[in-house]
């Protein structure tokens, strides 16, 4: 169980945090790193246009959440919200069946367009658990939108596309985007548009990565992968077994000299892993650097952290020591 001794500390937290943000969607405070004794289970993230979502990631006892309640209250008549224009505060249960939402403050729109480096992506609050953009990716996709312009770009596991849009914002010449998720894939389209992009240049592709390689090689070669799968997709993908799979298929999806971005977002997963696999797989891709992690997702143990590596073709082998 959490401290509920500690929430007037994090409602204080989230006080200077708040004022010093700005519209854009951005983690504020993030427990879940255990920088923070009796916090653990618990995200607040400003969404901007005056939202506040409050994530919960274990069950906890009613007192914990009358006590939240109770400075969640005090914290909509404090100076700071009035003056950044707060008008709703929801809670996630992620620990319960449907991750379901509970509006603590206000009312909460069911979709919300929040900005994140300058691009807009359309969010779904309170009907899935995920609401479309995971915050912990953000300077992925800044690597992204720094380092696509006149490239070709293949985005594997692609969810709502935020990569994609990321790619096409700094002058990727085409993005491929896969997902077996149809309707992630129709937010993604929305989340071009809401950027006046020119869907010409996107391809969504909802099918199953492993039935797919002549889809995906038709469009290609790439000079540029994005590999950002989940940790287990039932009856399709399990990360420790198939992620070599896309790795041995590289020399023939990209160009001399392309790029892959691999990331993996399981705690129990080391970086290591990662190095692994390429060098046992695809040992002309070398390894350049693992890209930093937002500071707002500070944490006790970088390796059990979201891991996004960047590698390079090479004419010269890996060395696997």
């Amino acid at each position: 169980m959490m401290d509920l001794g500690a929430l007037p500390f994090l409602f204080e937290l989230l006080s200077l945090r708040l004022l010093k943000s700005d519209e854009e969607i951005r983690r504020l405070f993030h427990g879940r790193g255990c920088v923070y004794s009796g916090l653990e289970q618990i995200t607040l993230d400003w969404l901007g246009c005056g939202v506040l979502s409050i994530g919960v990631f274990k069950e906890q006892d009613l007192a914990f959440y009358d006590e939240l309640t109770k400075q969640v209250c005090a914290f909509t008549q404090s100076d700071v919200w009035i003056k950044k224009g707060g008008v709703g505060i929801l809670l996630q249960h992620r620990a319960r069946v449907g991750a379901p939402i509970e509006v603590l403050f206000g009312e909460i729109p069911r979709y919300l367009n929040v900005v994140e480096n300058g691009l807009t992506f359309k969010l779904e609050l309170g009907q899935r658990q995920n609401n479309g953009l995971f915050l912990d990716m953000r300077l992925g996709r800044q690597w992204v939108l720094e380092n696509s312009l006149g490239k070709r770009v293949l985005n594997l596991f692609s969810y709502t596309c935020g990569f994609s849009v990321a790619a096409i914002e700094g002058g990727a010449k085409q993005v491929v985007n896969l997902d077996m998720a149809k309707s992630s894939l129709s937010r993604g389209k929305e989340n071009h548009l809401l950027n006046q992009h020119d869907l010409k240049q996107v391809h969504f592709l909802g099918h199953e990565l492993f039935k797919s390689w002549g889809k995906i090689k038709k469009y290609g070669p790439y000079d540029l992968m994005i590999i950002d799968p989940p940790s287990f997709q039932k009856g399709s993908f399990v990360l420790t077994k198939d992620y070599a799979r896309i790795l041995r298929r590289l020399p023939e999806l990209l160009v001399e000299g392309g790029e892959v971005l691999a990331c993996v977002n399981a705690p129990e997963i080391h970086p290591f892993f990662l190095l692994d696999q390429m060098s046992q797989c695809a040992p002309l891709f070398r390894f350049i650097e693992r890209l930093e992690n937002p500071p707002e997702f500070d944490d006790i143990n970088i390796n059990k952290t979201l891991k996004v590596m960047y590698f390079k073709h090479s004419n010269e082998m890996q060395d696997r020591e």
